[in-house]
């Protein structure tokens, strides 16, 4: 049996006011071949298929075509499992439907949605995925009421040990002692793993302890979305698959990859692919000169450029730089001040727009803006903060 682990598209991104359509197609084309070639009998996404709640309608387009085509395709088995940036709703909306086609798409998880996916090949069975989705407040734990955030914390954790233990449990008796694999996915943080700067916290507090020895200990592999890195936690097989492009300009010289597990009985075998580049994302820092020089050097004009810069006049050269780009007929997103190499110019600074921003970045901005001098109160009011803005998200 051979997997195909793929987790956050994003689909619809925003990208500082650039669609990422072009890219995205090219990315489920290339997808398709890959499944084809490689004679993929199951498809894992774990979680984030779109970018916001509210996808706009060509985002939606590009998904149900996707299905589509992975429904013509040697492909016959689809897992899709909803991450932190989908809504339940637009997730759950075409699920009966999608079920005719053996696509499996695990919402919430909560218990009205069938978590345990048989594989069949030949009328035999081939393995079991366990398909948990990024789990909400209201699947693991009841209230926040009375609790502390060391409490809530706790609570959370062990919400979700408890649910990845009882639907191990659950597997276990569909496989019946067979020799078969038990696989997980998950949308979530492990310890141990590596972040970049486009994720956003998920949960209240960020800290989480579900470890990958926790994991490994039940399952076989475990398929991971949330991080946007490809990486293998621990020892066991935990992987996040990571994104399949990069999503904010600190991934840039990342690179982006499926994986492929095939499956000797219970043993796994990982395979990294990598993805092509469909767009690079190219960061560049240096003086005036230096920046012109390098804007010459670029025969790529679909490129997106971030550039870093060092300035005594940082805004002169700002509107400089980008005419002197636009008449190369290239693409700058953003120009910030070195502040590493130009401390004393932080006032000069170029503002940060809300799409290079959290909510708690502009939070802690704010309490900043405030000079809020006692630390305990400090920690209260982000403490408070993170719990709305995750209800919030949950909504």
């Amino acid at each position: 049996m051979k997997i195909l682990h793929t987790s956050d598209w994003h689909l619809g991104q925003n990208f500082m006011g650039k669609s990422r359509e072009e890219e995205h197609r090219a990315f489920f084309q290339w997808l398709i071949e890959l499944i084809n070639n490689k004679k993929i009998d199951v498809l894992i996404v774990a979680g984030d298929i779109f970018d916001t709640g509210t996808p706009p309608n060509y985002a939606l387009e590009l998904y149900y075509n996707f299905l589509k085509n992975i429904n013509q395709s040697y492909c016959k088995n689809v897992v899709i499992v909803g991450g932190n940036h989908d809504s339940v709703a637009t997730l759950k909306a075409p699920r009966e439907l999608l079920k005719i086609l053996d696509i499996n798409v695990i919402a919430s998880g909560e218990e009205d949605e069938e978590s345990i996916i048989k594989i069949y090949k030949d009328k035999r069975l081939q393995g079991v995925v366990c398909a948990v989705p990024f789990l909400r407040d209201s699947v693991v734990r009841r209230s926040f009421g009375g609790l502390t955030s060391e409490q809530k914390e706790r609570a959370l954790n062990d919400g979700i040990k408890g649910y990845y233990e009882n639907i191990y449990k659950r597997a276990l008796d569909v496989v019946g002692g067979k020799d078969v694999p038990i696989i997980a996915t998950g949308h979530l943080t492990t310890v141990g793993s590596k972040s970049s700067e486009s994720e956003r916290e998920i949960y209240i507090g960020n800290v989480l302890n579900i470890s990958s020895d926790f994991l490994t200990k039940m399952f076989d592999y475990v398929a991971l979305g949330h991080l946007h890195l490809n990486q293998k936690v621990g020892e066991g097989q935990v992987w996040y698959s990571g994104s399949p492009m990069p999503l904010s300009f600190s991934e840039a010289d990342s690179k982006k990859m499926v994986n492929i597990v095939t499956f000797e009985g219970k043993k796994a075998a990982v395979e990294r692919v990598e993805i092509p580049c469909f767009r690079e994302l190219l960061v560049l820092k240096g003086d005036k000169k230096s920046i012109k020089k390098d804007l010459e050097q670029i025969n790529d004009k679909s490129v997106w450029i971030e550039i870093y810069l060092k300035d005594d006049n940082p805004h002169a050269t700002t509107q400089e730089l980008f005419e002197y780009a636009n008449g190369l007929g290239l693409s700058i997103l953003a120009i910030k001040v070195d502040r590493k190499e130009s401390p004393f110019f932080a006032e000069d600074l170029r503002v940060d727009t809300l799409d290079e921003l959290k909510p708690i970045d502009v939070f802690m901005k704010r309490l900043e803006m405030d000079e809020i001098a006692d630390d305990e109160l400090k920690e209260r009011l982000v403490s408070h903060f993170k719990v709305v803005l995750s209800e919030v998200e949950e909504q």
